[in-house]
């Protein structure tokens, strides 16, 4: 990275507008000197989850030009961590705070910061957010040692009342892992959690999404795509789901580079698919996807209007640099008739049930399709087959299947089908 301030250049030149308005001065990398009539403040722009952020690094000449490029560069190694250097800061300003070295709130951003690292950044953002807002406003000064389950019983009871979904229960097992990671640090004796458990339950069963498995009303529902009346990207889309087995976020977020023509494969690495996050840094795996003709006929049909750009399916407007909206498909199937029967995700559990039934098919080939992961470690870790050969003839004839469910014609049992096409 190339810097440019130096010493002589923040002392003499580096001073706020004529007008009294502050001046930045950047030394690269998103570090940059802040210079107002009343001092000069150094600060780092950076981007996490998403969002812009600013730390603020110090006074000049309290903290010289070599030092605040010293906490830049930690700044930067915490993000490659996947760590808010913000969220980090604040940690180390509670743990510094004597008195307030052993509250909850304090243990809390420690534990966060220490074992969620390799979390997902929406499942940390999850977790903070609701410690921030429904726990440490009522218990976050309080020493860790002296909360009781009478203490947190009311704050997970108003999570509970509150919030439709689970989250409650997700709030008292994060508290349960803090209470836990405070007694092998010494600094708590119980685990207050424990005797909640089966207190509180759950606002409701886990529902599987939504999904159309009848061959009649896959046929239906394909005719209702074909014959879609919104976004052309949308209905590529919704095209695309019912062929490719890809979760709604890894489907809308296709990028040109991963599709490739000749060899009519789709590519994607698994820094985009639903992965631990130190493998998702690591990137070494990739998930790959034999494309039927139909599928390639609808990303040709595709390229002449997005093909420039980095992304297949682009949002709309100002938000053209990112893809589109992962609810979107969703979205559409709901207009069109089938709240409640089918969704984005239902897409792969359809294909899922459908292949399974019919028989023609390795099972594995069809969990490797959908990429999941097999849930026997042993096996998982020795069955690395990609079944690509087996999968590309599979996916043709699904889609081939697809097309005869959708023109409405004498349904046959897919084996028959399979059978029949190979004697051709």
């Amino acid at each position: 990275m190339k810097r440019k301030l130096t010493d002589s250049f923040i002392k003499k030149n580096a001073v706020p507008h004529v007008a009294g308005t502050p001046c930045n001065y950047s030394d690269g990398g998103g570090l940059y000197l802040h210079a107002k009539p009343t001092g000069k403040y150094w600060r780092y722009n950076y981007r996490y989850n998403g969002k812009m952020k600013t730390l603020s690094l110090g006074a000049y000449p309290e903290v010289s030009l070599k030092l605040a490029r010293e906490c830049h560069e930690e700044a930067r190694e915490l993000l490659v961590r996947e760590i808010d250097p913000i969220e980090f800061k604040k940690a180390s300003k509670t743990q510094q705070s004597g008195q307030t070295a052993n509250s909850l709130e304090s243990i809390s951003r420690e534990w966060f910061i220490k074992h969620l690292s390799s979390k997902s950044a929406t499942h940390r953002q999850r977790t903070i957010s609701y410690l921030e807002r429904d726990v440490f406003p009522w218990l976050g000064s309080k020493p860790i040692h002296e909360i009781r389950p009478m203490d947190i019983t009311p704050v997970i009871e108003r999570i509970q009342r509150r919030v439709k979904h689970d989250s409650h229960i997700r709030v008292l097992q994060s508290l349960g892992q803090v209470f836990r990671y405070a007694i092998a640090t010494g600094r708590a004796e119980i685990e207050p959690t424990a005797s909640l458990k089966g207190m509180f339950t759950r606002n409701s069963e886990l529902v599987p999404f939504p999904a159309i498995t009848e061959p009649e009303e896959v046929g239906r529902l394909m005719r209702a795509i074909d014959n879609y009346s919104g976004s052309f990207l949308t209905q590529c889309a919704l095209k695309l789901s019912a062929l490719a087995m890809l979760r709604p976020s890894e489907l809308i977020g296709a990028e040109w580079q991963e599709i490739d023509f000749e060899t009519a494969t789709w590519t994607v690495e698994i820094r985009r698919m639903k992965a631990a996050q130190q493998v998702k840094i690591a990137n070494q795996h990739k998930h790959i996807i034999p494309l039927s003709k139909q599928a390639i006929h609808i990303f040709k049909e595709l390229y002449p209007l997005t093909g420039k750009g980095l992304y297949v399916f682009p949002g709309y407007g100002r938000n053209q640099h990112k893809p589109m909206c992962s609810e979107t498909v969703s979205k559409a199937l709901h207009r069109m008739g089938f709240k409640g029967q089918m969704t984005a995700h239902g897409f792969r559990s359809m294909a899922s049930t459908m292949l399974n039934e019919m028989g023609a098919w390795n099972p594995d080939a069809v969990e490797r399709q959908l990429s999941h992961k097999d849930k026997n470690r042993i096996r998982g870790a020795y069955n690395r087959g990609q079944y690509l050969e087996e999968r590309r003839e599979m996916m043709q004839a699904w889609a081939d299947y697809l097309d005869k469910l959708k023109a409405g014609g004498k349904i046959l049992p897919f084996r028959y089908q399979i059978v029949s096409s190979n004697q051709l």
